[in-house]
């Protein structure tokens, strides 16, 4: 009888026993876990680092601004919520779409648009920023402070000869003097800000391609092309993904955590996880094997005296 009761020890024991060794080996430690479930994906649309497609996932800095929502990504600043419409990570650049953003087919009064100061994200280069429908009496026409870039005139004409400024009460290839493509001395950037009610503007637009047809604003790229900073978890992650693991970070100090399949977080990676803990076996559970287990050894001792 008491063999019989020390081998059941053996066998209940046995499993925690490797799951501290193999935890050990690894050298992973483990930490709580994020407050949603991290995804490669947000509908159609791939999610690498560093994005995320709920709070706890990606890097904290870019927690706030990209979000998954229904499936659809998003992007958030203090003037609105705008589509993703694409990324390109070897750029580190995102193109979003504002829906009241004019386009050649489309023309309607718009909202503002900006960037918060603090966001890691800046406006590109190749961002045309085209204002329509100002009035004479707009800042951006005010000569001594040069806010129109008289070079680019082609872009407000075809614009302008588009049969889509008849939703801002113009008429097709009409003057283009309430017309201006924005070009502020300061430039734009993290904190930049398109104030339309300040300039006196109906709309707005932004050109960051002309596609295979700089003549054709049918065929022009519509949207706002953005350059995201780089992070200092770059490699850490690397070793998180390369182990089948997602790279997030913790809610309370915004330290790295490699999100794993089974449910474990981990601060380096997922390697050696097959006898860690996972979401059917917690450590309260091992407490409880090994609770058992001695108070089974205390039986067997009690009746091998008998």
């Amino acid at each position: 009888m008491f063999s019989t009761l020390v081998l059941v020890l053996v066998v209940l024991n046995f499993d925690v026993y490797l799951a501290i060794q193999a935890n050990a080996l690894s050298g992973i430690t483990h930490v709580p876990p994020v407050t949603s479930v991290c995804h490669d994906t947000c509908g159609l649309v791939p999610v690498k680092y560093p994005f995320g497609t709920g709070f706890g996932c990606g890097h904290p800095n870019f927690a706030r601004y990209i979000k998954c929502v229904s499936g659809a990504l998003q992007f958030s600043t203090s003037t609105g919520v705008y589509a993703i419409s694409s990324i390109d990570y070897t750029a580190n650049a995102i193109v979003v779409s504002d829906s009241l953003m004019s386009t050649c087919s489309s023309m309607q009064n718009s909202g503002s648009f900006g960037l918060d100061p603090e966001a890691p994200f800046t406006t590109q280069s190749n961002d045309i920023f085209v204002l329509l429908g100002c009035s004479s009496t707009s800042p951006v026409f005010d000569l001594k402070e040069d806010l129109c870039d008289s070079e680019d005139s082609h872009v407000c004409r075809g614009l302008y000869s588009c049969k889509g400024v008849t939703g801002i009460g113009l008429e097709p290839n009409g003057p283009t003097k309430s017309c201006c493509v924005y070009d502020p001395p300061m430039g734009v950037g993290s904190g930049y800000q398109l104030d339309l009610p300040k300039l006196q503007c109906s709309s707005y637009t932004c050109v960051y391609g002309y596609g295979d047809n700089e003549g054709d604003p049918n065929k022009w790229n519509y949207g706002i092309s953005l350059q995201f900073n780089g992070t200092d978890r770059v490699d850490v992650c690397k070793q998180c993904e390369s182990s089948a693991g997602t790279c997030g970070f913790r809610a309370f100090d915004g330290s790295f955590v490699c999100v794993c399949r089974n449910g474990v977080n981990t601060t380096s990676n997922c390697y050696g996880q097959g006898y860690t803990w996972n979401s059917s076996w917690r450590q309260e559970r091992a407490e409880r094997f090994i609770i058992l287990g001695l108070f089974l050894f205390w039986i067997g001792l009690f009746i091998g005296r008998r």
